[in-house]
């Protein structure tokens, strides 16, 4: 148990359009580490929020008829809506355009410049409005996108730029030294193999700002310049927790530096090689690592809005409902990778694991107590214990470790294929006990007791163990065993401890937790 600062961040989402899969896959992913982390005890912040500054917003708001700042506005309370409705427990929410981050990106060019990082030069060459992103003329071919596919635009304009040629070796010395110590700066491993060529390829220095347009956060010391919309996403990570106000200084130090930046794979250079060098600049420590997940796909292609392909959550949580939601996107795509997902292989895991496995076990097992004994958790006799009894505790004692070693490697999968063993071994034990058959004999009814007493138990613990993934169907269980608010746990591992379900509890049976799922539905 640690109260220790744990920060993680999601990317700031560009206000293009709504969430889509891909943006809740990443948030989903960091609220499941935040809430785990919760659970053991750490002083939690987990950030997330909104781009909204540079020229394509400034386009959009134009075509609109309204300012940029009544676009973003308008947009922003979808992501919002879109969090709550997934049940992510963002303890920030960040937008480029409150004061806070103007002030924190203000703060953070003057010490650059003061520092003499900063200098003007001349810029030309391909950009891509819709990407906001630079490209040599060796990365564009027919004047199109190397990424998005669409026109690029030859632009001309002085910029400031930042000596990012200066920190390539300082660079490559991180991840060296960093993978040599078993903390890598960057994951998966594949990623770091990527970032690491690039910098040895050699780093060009880098244009932070703009002139052709005013929707951005001016520098300081420079009239008519704006700070190049990605470098300004970038800073909302310090800024968010006080940089450049002397009042939080204190949360800063508290906070910095993160322990996670989730990412796309497809802006792992922003966040991998400008950002530590930009850190490192300022005389700040670089965050601890940066984890490029990567694309959801759909009939093999990337989903994205360019493609058509991207859709909204609300869809699948009106059919699934939110924690078949989460679980689904955690326990089918290994986090790190590519993953391919669909409406078929959803609807699977949802009857499969959630259904049959988990729903129907405590449906079941919560009527046999009703039924027994009277919807009270019996006292389990002592000096009875079988085999399945002791195999049940030793998965049950085992689950801890495994959980907590999964998910120190962002591995959600197999922290879930953990608990599943649990609850998997506790349907068996149900089903070779045959309670049904033990209750017709006085006879036998301590050993009843001690099986619907250790099914119940088993199933307290797999809640716990479930609550980061599946937060609602866990306090759901958690109130039907007659506990307390599951939500409130802060040292995982004790709670689950063996032999904590207080006898006498009132059980509820309830309504199905996941009703099955039809291919017709």
């Amino acid at each position: 148990m640690s109260d220790s600062s744990f920060y993680l961040t999601t990317p700031i989402y560009y206000v293009n359009s709504v969430p889509h899969l891909g943006t809740a896959y990443t948030t989903v992913a960091a609220d499941a580490i935040a809430r785990y982390r919760r659970m053991t005890g750490h002083d939690v912040h987990f950030l997330t929020g909104l781009d909204e500054h540079g020229q394509k917003v400034a386009q959009a708001a134009e075509e609109a008829g309204v300012s940029p700042q009544e676009w973003v506005d308008s947009i922003a309370p979808a992501f919002t809506e879109a969090w709550g409705m997934l049940g992510v427990t963002n303890d920030d929410f960040i937008r480029t355009t409150e004061e806070r981050h103007k002030r924190g990106v203000q703060a953070f060019w003057t010490e650059l410049f003061d520092r003499g990082y900063l200098y003007q030069g001349h810029y030309e060459g391909w950009y891509c409005v819709p990407c906001e992103t630079y490209f040599s003329d060796d990365q564009v071919n027919e004047h199109e996108c190397p990424s998005c596919g669409r026109d690029v635009t030859y632009i001309k304009e002085d910029n400031w730029f930042f000596k990012l040629s200066d920190f390539g070796d300082r660079l490559l010395e991180l991840y060296e030294t960093r993978a040599a110590e078993g903390r890598p700066f960057i994951r998966p491993e594949t990623r770091a193999n990527e970032v690491i060529s690039f910098v040895k390829g050699g780093l060009r220095d880098l244009s932070i700002s703009r002139t052709t347009f005013s929707w951005g956060v001016p520098l300081p010391f420079s009239e008519g310049h704006v700070t190049y919309v990605w470098i300004d996403a970038l800073l909302n990570y310090i800024t968010a927790i006080g940089y450049g106000d002397p009042a939080k200084a204190a949360e800063f130090e508290h906070r910095w530096p993160a322990q996670y930046h989730f990412v796309g794979k497809d802006i792992i250079r922003f966040h991998c090689v400008i950002w530590p060098a930009m850190l490192m600049a300022a005389g700040l420590e670089v965050p601890e690592c940066v984890y490029a997940h990567g694309f959801l796909l759909t009939k093999g292609e990337k989903m994205s809005k360019s493609k058509g392909n991207a859709q909204t959550p609300a869809s699948l949580v009106e059919r699934f409902g939110v924690d078949a939601y989460r679980y689904y996107f955690l326990r089918d795509v290994r986090f790190g990778e590519d993953g391919s997902i669909s409406m078929e292989s959803m609807v699977q895991r949802y009857n499969g694991d959630l259904a049959n496995d988990w729903g129907n076990l405590c449906s079941r097992l919560f009527n046999m107590t009703e039924k027994y004994f009277g919807g009270s958790v019996p006292a389990l006799p002592h000096g009875l214990a079988t085999d399945a009894d002791e195999k049940m505790r030793a998965i049950a004692s085992a689950l801890p470790q495994r959980y907590e070693d999964a998910m120190a490697d962002l591995d959600y999968g197999t922290a879930l294929e953990a608990a599943w063993d649990l609850i998997k071994y506790v349907n068996g034990y149900i089903e070779n006990a045959a309670p049904w058959n033990l209750a017709k004999s006085e006879e036998t009814l301590p050993r009843l007791k001690a099986v619907i007493f250790n099914a119940l138990e088993a199933v307290r613990i797999a809640a716990l163990y479930c609550a980061p993934v599946m937060p609602l169907t866990s306090a759901e269980v958690w109130r039907r065993l007659g506990l307390g608010d599951i939500h409130e746990v802060t040292d995982i591992a004790a709670a689950a401890a063996w032999g904590q379900l207080p006898v006498g509890n009132p059980v509820t049976k309830g309504e199905p937790l996941f009703p099955r799922i039809y291919e017709e539905e």
